[in-house]
Order: structure tokens, then C-alpha cells, then sequence
């Protein structure tokens, strides 16, 4: 009995030393084992852009010309041909998901050598953008007011019908993005106008270019505002061609698009009547400002 006690405190020892000698485990919150959850991934320099329901975008810029529809607005005015028209154009948006997109905004064309007033025209417009891919709609309702000239004021509703066509042909940006859009005069000139057009970006990734080309015809519908004699009020009226060029800050002063978005924009555009009943202008005008978009 005495040798099986000894025997017994022999063994328990043993197992004691061998379990010193192992290694404890750690306590550590950095685990040995891979975690389960991906490891951060580091910042993309679009990071921070805004995501949420309100958005702003504003434009500044300088102009040879006040073209509007085909017509140069205002053109027996000032001192001479071509003096820069100062215009401003500021935008704000709600996103609400699925919802349409509610928006309002505004447009102000200045003009200095003007004798009646600087302020030649202020635009408040207002609208919905719903997005039913491929189809893009958007209308509402825009104000003309002339300072100093009331007996132009009107306002009118429009509405627009934009194709995605990056649907069917399965790319990352729209190829021509068509549209149609019309809008009726239902203040001073009772009428219609419609306009439908194309366009297309070059994108330059590594310089931050984009460029974008893009054409316009219009028809008018018993609408006075484009009489130009004879009384004739319909008819195709004008077409337009244009070349728009923007320029990333963000690229080339590497700021992060978390700050906005920062733009030089360029504009180049020929503006020819087709109906000569009709009021139209035969033009080449262009301009250049800065863009602004959060």
C-alpha cells in the first residue's frame, strides 16, 4: 500500500513537470487564426463623395453670347457684338430612393453694357427626376422674368423623356442617351415648343477630360415667340451643334472628390435656323466657367 501511494504521487508529479513545460496560451486580442471579417480596405480617393438625399451643384461662367432656344436673347442691346454675357446657374436636388427626385433651381443671365437693366433674365425652375431605367423622365415647371421688363414675363411646363440606351448595349456609360422634350408656353405665347437630341462622352480617365458632343433640332407649334414674319408660327425652327469640355480640379490638384466636385468647363457651339418664317439665329458662340457639384 505504501509503495502504490508513492507510485501514485510519482505519477501525479510527472504530469505536473511535462505541463509546466508546455507553452500557456496567449491572451491577446490579435489572434493567431485569420479573422473571419475582411481586413480594412484602404481609401479610394472617391471616397467621401456625397451619398446622401440632398445634393448641390452651381455653375459660373462667361459667355460670347446669350443663345437660348436658337434665338440670341437681348442681341440689340449694349455697346457691341459679343460682349461676355455673366451667367450663373445653380441646382438644388433630393434623392429619395425609388422615388421621384425632387428639384429646384435657378438661372440668371447678367449682362453690363444692358441701358434697362444688368439683370436681363432670372429663370426659377422647379421639377421631378425619376429614374425608370432605360427611361429617364423629368418635368415640372420654369418662370421667365425680365427686370425692368415685365411685358416679357411668362412661364411655361416641360417634360422630358431620356433613353439610357447603356441598357440595351450593355455598357458601362450611354452611348447617345436620346432624348425628346417639350415644353408649352401657357402664359404670354400659348404654344409649343419641342426639341430632341443625342449625345456622347469621351471620357479621359488619366488626364480627368471629358468631352461631350451633342446635337439638337427643334419644332415649334403655334407659338409667337418665334414668329419672325408673315405670322407663321410653326414649323422646324432651329438645330444646334455644340461641343462641351470639363476638366477636373480634383485631378489636377489631387484634392478628393470628398470636398466636391471641381470642374473648368469649355463650351463651343453653331446655331443655324432652318424655317427662315421662323426666328432663329445663324451663330458660332462659346464660353468657358467653373463648375461645382456635392
Amino acid at each position: 500500500m505504501r509503495y502504490g501511494v508513492f507510485a501514485a504521487a510519482t505519477g501525479i508529479l510527472a504530469i505536473g513537470q511535462a505541463m509546466a513545460q508546455e507553452q500557456p496560451p496567449k491572451l491577446s486580442l490579435m489572434q493567431d487564426h485569420e479573422s473571419v471579417y475582411a481586413p480594412p480596405e484602404p481609401e479610394r480617393p472617391d471616397q467621401g463623395v456625397n451619398e446622401g438625399g440632398v445634393h448641390f451643384g452651381l455653375e459660373v461662367r462667361y459667355m460670347t453670347d446669350y443663345i437660348y432656344r436658337g434665338v440670341e436673347v437681348f442681341d440689340d442691346v449694349g455697346d457691341h457684338e459679343d460682349s461676355p454675357n455673366f451667367q450663373i446657374d445653380g441646382l438644388l436636388s433630393w434623392d429619395l430612393g425609388k422615388l421621384p427626385h425632387p428639384f429646384i433651381g435657378v438661372f440668371v443671365n447678367v449682362y453690363e453694357s444692358d441701358p434697362v437693366s444688368n439683370f436681363q433674365e432670372i429663370r426659377p425652375y422647379l421639377g421631378l427626376d425619376w429614374n425608370l431605367r432605360p427611361l429617364l423622365l423629368t418635368g415640372g415647371q420654369v418662370s421667365y422674368l425680365y427686370p425692368d421688363r415685365d411685358d416679357m414675363n411668362t412661364a411655361e411646363v416641360y417634360g422630358q423623356i431620356k433613353l439610357d440606351d447603356s441598357y440595351f448595349f450593355k455598357t458601362d456609360a450611354p452611348i447617345l442617351s436620346p432624348y425628346i422634350y417639350s415644353a408649352y408656353d401657357f402664359d404670354l405665347y400659348n404654344g409649343w415648343y419641342f426639341e430632341a437630341g443625342v449625345s456622347h462622352d469621351f471620357v479621359i480617365e488619366d488626364w480627368g477630360i471629358v468631352i461631350r458632343a451633342e446635337a439638337e433640332v427643334a419644332y415649334v407649334h403655334n407659338n409667337q415667340y418665334f414668329t419672325a414674319r408673315d405670322d407663321v408660327d410653326s414649323g422646324f425652327q432651329h438645330y444646334q451643334i455644340g461641343l462641351i469640355g470639363k476638366y477636373s480640379l480634383n485631378h489636377l490638384l489631387n484634392v478628393s472628390q470628398r470636398y466636391g466636385e471641381w470642374h473648368i468647363n469649355g463650351y463651343l457651339y453653331y446655331t443655324d435656323g432652318i424655317d427662315n418664317d421662323l426666328q432663329a439665329d445663324t451663330q458660332i458662340w462659346g464660353g468657358a466657367g467653373i463648375g461645382f457639384q456635392y
